[in-house]
């Protein structure tokens, strides 16, 4: 029986007739809809005549949450008063509930995004509304353009609801071709704000990393909360390791502690979802922001923080990283507490930071890896993605680098079109790293073996199994904890979703695919095809199914798009994308969090060796190792001393302590993150490896090459075999190659300077002249006054003595001086006028002829004054007066001046008195200008 009674009270019902008008005028729609109104359960049934009279339509409800989906169907299904799964059901990863009779299925953007790619028409579904669009989750905007694509193209009756609490309605109204907005009122209970920074300050978080000092202040501030007010307590925090503190530190307190986040058993996540007879502090992630109604709850305590992916690009590492939660994300939480009555949220900063804060949070598509993102949108055959309608466009940088990644694996050829191999990749609801390695894995090891490693990569073991993944593996093996359930719910999926029809995946011929030449698709891949890989559908048909009506698997999709193949393992199996990153969860959005960014996984090539082919008999180590290698082939990593790897990629890595894994020569690193100011990664999860395991994961990363090049100061020459960065071996070269060696003496040139040539006193005096004609006359005067200019120039300069050198003490025989003579202005003939312009000396009334100093801005003439005597006016250089420091008979500074007719009038008489005193023997004429200039002293003047 429908509960009409609840059904009434929700809020959005004055909404409803506004929207289905907008629907029926424009099939899309915007719908802001606050906090508890009913726009994720009453709209969806209205919408499908369920409720209200009107026809009967076919939804679906994209959430981008697996904990939110299964909620939202429950609670609509109450309402009807049935069971899930009659008229209403629900998909997400590993589950379905859903029947014949069911009209409003509720799945994740995950779930949806692959049924697209299988049918792009979305056959027999009339209406699509994507929940939570505020969220900006990756696959949700990929969904949303795909949706539209279809629209425009296929089926412009099918109808698109964008819904939430807190989105950019301006933003998604453009994007869904000036779709009208509609706006709900909500629940009129308010929600007091109240103010609730630390008493001190705290460090702001870095990387994965909350200051404990904050966390003891939110576990206190929860305190508070259940002092001050009655109800339930729901504190948001920004992932598992912080829950689990806090709820430590909530030890004693007169209530229940659930700790709720996308990894929780489903019984804890029930128990939240279920009003209790008792009080209850819910410790929760971003999973409670949107879309879920936790009874009882009246106070809420906001810690301000999230969870965001970051990529660090320099070591090759994608991390989560903790961050301040945007404003949209704290009215959202914010609202949790007035759902049912009058509440009162508790924020743990001040009211000044709340303006400076984010207005919503960074949408996916511009921090996130968009490897799995280019492979969706290259199989829907919009390789680029120009032509999909995206709130945000893609960064350019982050689709090479995507590209990068698909070529690699086999997944595009090179104009980034899929190939049959990433056809079958992109359906696997896998990351494209991860898909490879279960691919290649399962030719390797079976696909059963290979269907739990990666299921043990794609969501991050607990960190009680520790860091040893084989160690993990046979925990999860034996686990009966809520991980173990579902890792092995995943690993089935993959096993099934990874075998070919016929039988689970082989070598095919022991050849590795790809390793011919060309650039077609898979070119260079080395993947491990199972028989028919590629080709069959799960079914065992062997053929791709279109779109309804159209060719199957033809191409001949959206505008020409590329469907993909088979129809999958059933909808209920495929997982929504998952980045796995650096072993973070397969799904962030259930753990509160998005995905970080993966460097690109390079092709599996086939070398004979590492464990063995198809029979599964490698040990379980290897087998980890193997799987791992395979997804992070840049991650294998050689000891370098105790507890320290090397990674191929550059990147140093450590272990912790107590690890068993220490003292293992080769690890295949599958989780790794880098502490903030550390210039090293830290392993939270690998497994043990041979060498020959890396050499097969890393092929493509191994090189045999002459190294020539400057090292600790001189020139060394070796040919060196790498596996990336991982030296393997070397020995010295004979005879290198005189480009290289030239191309090393320039390096050190560069990184130690041109003082590595011998410079004596006249050719630092010729650099000096050249620099001041070039900066007082330009051209053609050489400029080398810098030492990378004049590098630039080596082949005009420093041939042929350059190219004769084969070490530093060559270059120490280089004559500096006669080299920079080279590049003088000889072809103009300016070169001759070189004394002229910017003479070395300069002869004074004296006689003397003094060296000018060109090494300043203004040429520098030191002379004694009394040589100078009758000279009337400064002497020039290139027309530049020259700067005079004149000099006591003892050769000290007694004056500057670049006047001497000013300083024989004003200045002298000054000088003069002081040096009379203190030489008393030299002449001290009043009339400097009329004066005999002299080096003497009074008595050898007059002996003549």
């Amino acid at each position: 029986m429908i509960r009409q009674a609840a059904l009434d009270a929700l809020p959005v019902r004055e909404a409803l007739p506004g929207l289905v008008r907008a629907l029926d005028a424009h099939g899309a729609a915007v719908l802001c809809a606050p906090p508890g109104t009913g726009k994720t359960t009453l709209v969806p049934l209205v919408l499908a005549g369920l409720v209200g009279g009107g026809p009967r339509r076919r939804v679906v409800v994209a959430e981008p949450r697996r904990i939110a989906a299964r909620a939202a169907a429950r609670r609509m299904a109450w309402l009807l008063g049935e069971q899930t799964g009659g008229s209403v059901g629900f998909t997400v990863r590993g589950e379905r509930v859903a029947g014949p009779g069911t009209v409003v299925e509720v799945v994740t953007t995950g779930v949806l995004l692959q049924r697209l790619q299988r049918d792009q028409e979305l056959s027999g579904v009339d209406v699509v509304v994507l929940d939570e669009c505020h969220e900006r989750h990756l696959d949700a905007d990929t969904v949303a353009a795909f949706l539209l694509d279809v629209r425009e193209t296929l089926r412009p009756e099918l109808r698109l609801v964008a819904a939430s609490a807190t989105t950019d309605s301006a933003g998604w109204a453009r994007v869904l071709g000036g779709a009208p907005v509609v706006e709900a009122a909500g629940v009129s209970y308010p929600v007091e704000t109240v103010w609730a920074p630390p008493a001190r300050p705290v460090r702001p978080p870095h990387g994965m990393r909350v200051d404990p000092a904050q966390l003891a202040h939110v576990a206190s501030v929860v305190r508070r909360a259940l002092a001050e007010r009655s109800g339930d307590v729901l504190c948001f925090l920004p992932g598992v390791g912080e829950i689990a503190r806090v709820a430590g530190q909530l030890g004693g307190v007169d209530a229940e502690v659930l700790q709720v986040h996308g990894r929780a058993p489903a019984a804890v996540q029930d128990a939240a979802l279920t009003a209790a007879g008792h009080r209850r502090v819910i410790l929760a992630t971003a999973v409670a922001e949107s879309s879920l109604t936790v009874p009882g709850v009246r106070v809420v305590v906001d810690s301000g923080l999230a969870r965001e992916p970051r990529v660090d690009h320099a070591r090759g590492l994608g991390a989560l990283a903790t961050v301040r939660a945007s404003r949209a994300a704290g009215r959202q939480r914010a609202g949790r507490a007035g759902r049912e009555a009058p509440g009162v949220v508790y924020r743990c900063w001040t009211e000044a930071e709340d303006g400076r804060l984010p207005a919503f949070p960074a949408p996916e598509i511009r921090i996130a890896d968009l490897a799995q993102f280019a492979l969706q949108a290259a199989c829907w055959g919009d390789p680029d993605a120009a032509g999909l309608a995206l709130l945000d466009a893609p960064p350019a940088g982050a689709m090479a680098a995507a590209r990068e990644v698909l070529l690699a694996v086999g997944a595009v050829d090179g104009a980034g079109r899929p190939s049959p191999r990433g056809l079958r990749m992109a359906r696997l609801g896998l990351h494209p790293r991860l898909a490879r390695a279960l691919l290649d894995g399962g030719a390797a090891l079976g696909a059963r073996r290979a269907a739990e490693v990666v299921a043990l990569l794609s969501e991050e073991p607990p960190r009680e199994y520790g860091d040893d993944l084989a160690a993990a593996w046979r925990a999860a093996r034996a686990g009966t904890d809520s991980y173990a359930t579902r890792w092995r719910a995943e690993a089935r999926r993959l096993e099934r979703a990874a075998a070919p029809a016929g039988g689970t995946a082989e070598p095919a011929s022991g050849t590795p695919a790809g390793t011919g030449a060309g650039t077609g698709a898979g070119a260079g891949a080395g993947a491990w095809t199972g028989t028919g890989a590629g080709r069959t559908s799960a079914s065992g048909t062997g053929t791709p199914s279109g779109a309804a009506g159209r060719p199957s698997g033809t191409g001949a999709g959206v505008a020409g798009r590329v469907p993909a193949p088979g129809t999958g393992t059933g909808t209920g199996s495929m997982a929504p994308g998952s980045a796995a990153g650096a072993g973070i969860p397969a799904s962030a959005a259930d753990t509160g969090a998005r995905q970080p960014a993966n460097p690109a996984p390079p092709a599996f090539e086939e070398r004979g060796a590492g464990p063995s082919r198809g029979g599964g008999a490698a040990p379980d180590d290897l087998a980890a190792g193997l799987v791992a290698a395979l997804a992070f082939p840049e991650r294998v990593a050689k000891a370098r001393g105790e507890g320290a790897f090397l990674m191929a990629s550059g990147t140093g890595a450590g272990l912790g302590d107590g690890s068993p894994l220490r003292h293992a020569p080769w690890l295949a690193v599958a989780v790794a993150d880098r502490p903030p100011h550390s210039a090293s990664a830290r392993i939270r999860l690998a497994a043990v490896i041979d060498e020959d395991t890396a050499l097969t994961a890393a092929a493509h990363l191994r090189t045999d090459a002459e190294e020539v090049r400057w090292e600790e100061g001189d020139v060394v020459t070796r040919a060196a075999q790498r596996l990336g960065a991982i030296e393997l071996a070397t020995r010295p070269l004979r005879s290198p190659d005189p480009a290289l060696v030239r191309a090393a003496l320039l390096d050190g040139l560069r990184a130690e300077g041109v003082g590595l040539l011998r410079w004596s006193a006249d050719a630092e005096g010729l650099r000096a002249r050249l620099g001041f004609l070039h900066r007082t006359l330009g051209g053609p005067w050489p400029d080398v006054a810098d030492d990378a200019v004049l590098l630039a120039r080596a082949d005009d300069w420093l041939e042929p003595e350059l190219s004769r050198a084969r070490r530093r003490a060559d270059l120490a025989r280089i004559d500096a001086g006669q080299a920079l003579n080279r590049l003088l202005p000889w072809a103009t003939g300016e070169a001759v006028r070189l004394d002229e312009l910017a003479p070395e000396r300069i002869e004074v009334p004296s006689g003397s002829r003094i060296r000018v100093d060109y090494t300043a801005e203004q040429p520098v003439l030191a002379v004694k004054l009394q040589e100078l005597f009758g000279l009337a006016e400064t002497p020039r250089v290139a027309g530049v007066p020259v700067l005079v420091h004149l000099l006591s008979p003892a050769g000290r500074p007694a004056a500057v001046t670049a006047d001497l007719a000013s300083f024989w009038q004003g200045g002298y008489r000054a000088v003069r008195a002081e040096l009379r005193g203190r030489y008393p023997k030299h002449p001290w004429p009043e009339d400097p200008a009329t004066a005999e200039p002299t080096r003497h002293t009074n008595a050898r003047l007059r002996r003549g």
